[in-house]
């Protein structure tokens, strides 16, 4: 099932039982209906086919599955206590100044209250400022380019963490 080529962590993640592999993918994205297709397609020869199935199964969410993935994300500048992930993850509004993060709270609600969700964007690399930048840039969007915007950036933040998954020794 597995060769010699395919990385440690992907193949411990082929190899697990099916609770204990959607539990690992609930950890990347909360999406049920994303989990699930990934699951039927294992087992992964390459990173880049894990990577290639994730991108399929987040085009094809409807708007439930796709609100669902959503909700798994904190506010940009308030990461969950005690979750590693959404920390680092954040780790460019740790270090802001109190007005920049003052004013990511009100960006954060005004899109929100525009939107029916949080702003979604794929922070790792990021500075305060840049996502403080795009929210401001984004909360014009009509909602519909910003549903899709939303479904690119979950697309990027979900292949940052299978290659966590990927990479662990």
């Amino acid at each position: 099932m597995t060769s010699t080529s395919t990385p440690p962590g992907l193949a411990r993640f082929n190899d697990l039982e099916e609770h204990a592999a959607l539990a690992v993918l609930h950890e990347a994205c909360a999406s049920t209906a994303w989990a699930r297709r990934l699951l039927a397609a294992r087992p992964y020869a390459t990173p880049e086919a894990l990577y290639s199935a994730s991108d399929a199964a987040m085009a094809e969410l409807g708007e439930a599955d796709l609100a669902q993935a959503m909700a798994g994300h904190p506010p940009i500048g308030r990461p969950e206590p005690g979750d590693p992930t959404s920390a680092r993850e954040q780790s460019g509004m740790a270090g802001a100044a109190d007005g920049l993060k003052a004013e990511m709270l009100e960006l954060n609600l005004a899109y929100q209250e525009r939107f029916g969700h949080v702003f979604l964007i794929c922070a790792t690399g990021r500075t305060g400022e840049e996502m403080r930048d795009a929210v401001k840039e984004r909360i014009g969007n009509p909602p519909e380019r910003e549903r899709e915007i939303v479904r690119t950036e979950l697309g990027r933040i979900n292949r940052i963490r299978l290659a966590r998954i990927v990479e662990e020794d």
